[in-house]
């Protein structure tokens, strides 16, 4: 039988009529980067969906965060009806999903009618990167490293105390400290065992700088397997976290301390599997990685709303926070929003600008965007920053998300890589977010002017 992570139908049918799986998980990214979808019946499962596909609606790629239908989306509206789309089951993303009892886990592309990709669904906008690379006789190989926080508190907890006078899981920095990872390590042993189980390798866990803050870290793999077992994680992550009676966040930065990271590392090989950022002295940085890095410098700020996708998203840049402020790559140094790590075979680059509420098909498409169009404009290297990034005058990081979202709906690269209908609809979604946050009235602004004004 084949591992978890590569279930046949034939296996999961077998597994079916033996009662061990009693429900497949049909899951899509939305644009969000979580999962939506349905719960089918291995019945209908087999008699239907794995032969053809199955229905959801379209609002599903046309949403706010809180899954409201908004205006200004080509793809779907009121006025179109809201139709459905098709999802279309990734047989070859088929395993099980060990944290709910008897369920496999299935995710799906989404199509439109007569089985075209949906061009502003996630995945689809990876995939279209990845072809392009494919062209250049290369392919992807990426890993994402995420970061939550943990409480004490359940979700439902949380919710009804406004996120307020929440007990973080530690009251201390466990920033790789094995006495302070210890108290929470039922939980997060759960977590690293149900990855495993579902056939999503882990390599280790350890404790982080914000209170109550954790990663877990996975193998490195193709770029587009990488997007799907995050995604699968941080949906298993939180399902768990409701089971054991304790909330995690990925938002980027919750409080005033550190904020949640997803240092995104990559590395491109060629049509013999051999890695292509390394030079033929066997340790320098070859030329196409300094191509690769220019490009992803070049339109860093263009894609910086990929990177940094909420309002919240831009609190989490700031100076000595291990977050990036400013543009450069530097060999092995943290202050840099390019840091370039590893030895022989295992050189690669790591983006420290997104968050942990990225969409990881988001940020791999935009990296190999970007570092594409420096391989393909030739652009000339650009040289390696040392010191430390937070003081030098180097062009900076975006601030905020409307003045992300100005960079890249106004970029000739932006347009030109994905296509004006991708990037009018995410620009759509900057501003439903922008024109939601304009019109609340914060507890800031109470304390501030309550009283006082």
């Amino acid at each position: 039988m084949s591992t978890p992570a590569n279930l046949t139908l034939t296996e999961l049918k077998a597994m079916c009529e033996r009662g061990e799986v009693d429900t497949i998980i049909l899951a899509a990214p939305d644009m969000q980067g979580r999962l939506q979808g349905k719960r089918v019946m291995p019945k209908f499962f087999f008699d239907s969906v794995a032969s053809e596909s199955a229905e959801g609606c379209a609002y599903l790629l046309a949403t706010d965060i809180e899954c409201a239908p908004v205006p200004g989306y080509e793809f779907t509206s009121w006025e179109k009806g809201y139709g459905d789309f098709v999802f279309a089951p990734d047989i070859a993303t088929l395993r099980l999903a060990p944290w709910q009892p008897g369920a496999a886990i299935l995710l799906c592309d989404i199509e439109l009618k007569g089985h075209r990709p949906a061009e502003v669904a996630p995945r689809t906008m990876l995939k279209k990167q990845l072809a392009r690379l494919a062209e250049h006789g290369l392919s992807a190989f990426a890993a994402t490293e995420l970061e939550f926080i943990m409480f004490r508190n359940s979700y439902e907890d949380a919710w009804s105390r406004a996120y307020r006078d929440l007990t973080p899981a530690n009251q201390y920095n466990n920033d790789y400290s094995i006495l302070g990872t210890a108290r929470v390590e039922p939980v997060i042993r759960k977590i690293r065992n149900a990855m495993q189980a579902a056939g999503i390798e882990v390599e280790n866990s350890k404790g982080e700088c914000n209170l109550g803050q954790h990663e877990i870290n996975f193998a490195y793999g193709d770029a587009l397997t990488t997007c799907d077992k995050h995604v699968i994680y941080k949906e298993a992550a939180r399902e768990i976290a409701v089971a054991e009676g304790v909330a995690i966040t990925f938002m980027a930065k919750f409080n005033e301390r550190e904020g949640n990271s997803c240092h995104t590392h990559l590395s491109l090989r060629d049509a013999a599997g051999k890695p292509t950022f390394l030079d033929e002295d066997g340790h320098s940085p070859s030329r196409l990685f300094q191509q690769f890095l220019a490009g992803l410098l070049r339109h860093a700020p263009a894609l910086t709303f990929f990177f940094a996708p909420n309002i919240n998203s831009y609190k989490r840049f700031a100076a000595g926070s291990f977050a990036p402020t400013s543009l450069a790559w530097g060999m092995d140094n943290r202050t840099c929003a390019l840091r370039v790590l590893g030895h022989g075979r295992s050189i690669r680059v790591e983006n420290r600008l997104p968050g942990g509420d990225v969409n990881p098909y988001l940020v791999v498409a935009a990296m190999l965007a970007a570092g594409l169009d420096g391989i393909e404009s030739d652009l000339p290297p650009v040289p390696v920053f040392t010191g430390n990034a937070y003081t030098a005058g180097l062009p900076r990081v975006p601030t905020t998300l409307a003045q992300a979202a100005e960079l890249f709906s106004g970029s000739a690269f932006t347009q030109a890589a994905f296509g004006p209908e991708v990037v009018a609809h995410y620009a759509n979604m900057a501003k439903v977010e922008l024109d939601a946050f304009n019109a609340a009235v914060t507890d800031w602004e109470k304390f501030r002017s309550f009283e006082r004004m």
